[in-house]
């Protein structure tokens, strides 16, 4: 570049999330100036656990974070379903060589800061990523050639823009426009404890899942089992925005009432419990707009029942910065092309979500009829049902693409 010449406009990412971040650092690894623009004052990422299937060890290995999140994670023996009404053990998913040799990666569970602050670290380590936090986006305009953001910290031009802000996007406000997102009647609690204040026979290393009547509790180990996390959601009408409200202990007491008790035991543990509301959207394929598009909750709000939020965010971050890589100076066309990778993938994962939901909760005969169904499965065949979420194709570059050079990143 010669010193007549101007300097690339940045992307611009609104959202400094687990999504937000993966996809500023799959950018700058091909080559991209990046600016990130996150509202909250200071970067840091609130919640507890989540868990991390295969097909997400793929997105860290094209990111080089694979060591780092390996060093954080807890590889559970086991993903263990019993029925939380009869304490009878539904089904029991060995995750040994088995599952390892047929999806590549093990399954992981990390505590969510843990992995944002890894893809922040990696971040923090390209001078191609500019991130600036306190910094509110109340509009946008796309201008063909660049996008420009009316923000708190005033105008601010990027090539293109990726809305990475999460189910209450300003961005998909402007471009999707589909209004508030849907609220399930589902309630989640979060909490983590110490490990020393759990029972004894509860400490093994297993992802369980206590299935009730419109209820269920999971609890998994932390950081080296140092900790211990619990999730228990349960069917309110009760609504509060956001996701960090304190949760009213009374309630969640009576909606648990008919569960054995162990689950009883483990809720009476907790003092203070982190509550949200959880919300989704039905699926869409308008999530792109010009040089406009959206990525991970902005784009595809999912329930939890998959645990698969940030697996597709950061499936998405991958995805898109192949597109872009290969655009030839054509961004709009690169979200079209992105879009198209995804939409079909993270709905079936939104509207599987969805079922799952109805699945752990069932009651009466319903329940009976899911447990018979379990039960009845053999070990290929549940493997054989996981297959379409855990494989690589998902992220796999298109034919061809992988030596090619984009004229955006010179």
């Amino acid at each position: 570049m010669t010193s007549g010449q101007q300097q690339p406009l940045p992307i611009l990412i609104t959202g400094g999330g687990i999504g937000g971040f993966a996809a500023a650092l799959a950018l700058s690894q091909a080559g991209f100036k990046v600016r990130l623009l996150e509202r909250a004052q200071e970067i840091k990422e609130i919640g507890a656990g989540i868990q991390i299937g295969p097909n997400a060890f793929h997105v860290f290995k094209r990111l080089g974070i694979t060591d780092a999140v390996r060093a954080k994670a807890a590889m559970p023996q086991r993903l263990v379903m019993m029925d939380g009404i009869s304490g009878e053990q539904v089904v029991s998913i060995p995750l040994d060589d088995q599952f390892i040799n047929r999806f590549t990666y093990p399954y992981a569970l990390i505590h969510r800061a843990d992995l944002h602050r890894i893809l922040f670290d990696a971040c923090l380590q390209s001078n191609l990523i500019e991130i600036s936090t306190n910094v509110k986006v109340n509009g946008l305009t796309d201008h063909g050639d660049s996008v420009v953001l009316d923000t708190t910290d005033g105008e601010v031009r990027g090539r293109a823009l990726i809305g990475a802000d999460g189910l209450w996007s300003t961005v998909r406000a402007q471009i999707v426009g589909d209004g508030a997102p849907r609220v399930s009647g589902h309630i989640a609690y979060r909490a983590v404890l110490p490990i020393s204040e759990v029972p004894e026979d509860l400490r093994s290393n297993t992802m369980t899942l206590w299935a009730g009547a419109k209820t269920h509790l999971v609890h998994y180990p932390l950081r080296g089992g140092e900790l211990f996390n619990l999730v228990a959601v349960f069917h309110s009408d009760r609504y509060v925005e956001g996701w960090d409200a304190v949760g009213d202990a009374e309630e969640l007491h009576l909606r648990f009432r008919d569960a054995v008790p162990t689950v009883k035991a483990l809720l009476e543990k907790i003092e203070t419990w982190r509550m949200w509301v959880l919300c989704d959207r039905d699926p869409v394929k308008n999530w792109s707009k010009g040089n406009v598009t959206l990525l991970g909750d902005a784009a595809h709000p999912m329930l939890q029942y998959m645990a698969q939020g940030a697996c597709m965010a950061m499936e998405d971050a991958v995805v898109l910065a192949d597109e872009i890589a290969h655009a030839n100076d054509d961004l709009a066309a690169a979200f079209e092309r992105y879009q198209e990778r995804r939409y079909l993938r993270t709905g079936k994962v939104q509207m599987s979500a969805r079922l799952y939901g109805e699945f752990y909760h069932a009651n009466g005969v319903n329940r009976e009829l899911r447990n018979q169904f379990l039960q009845a499965r053999t070990l290929e065949q549940t493997l054989d049902g996981m297959a379409w979420l855990y494989d690589a194709n998902a992220i796999r570059p298109s034919s061809g693409r992988l030596s090619e050079k984009s004229e955006l990143a010179h």
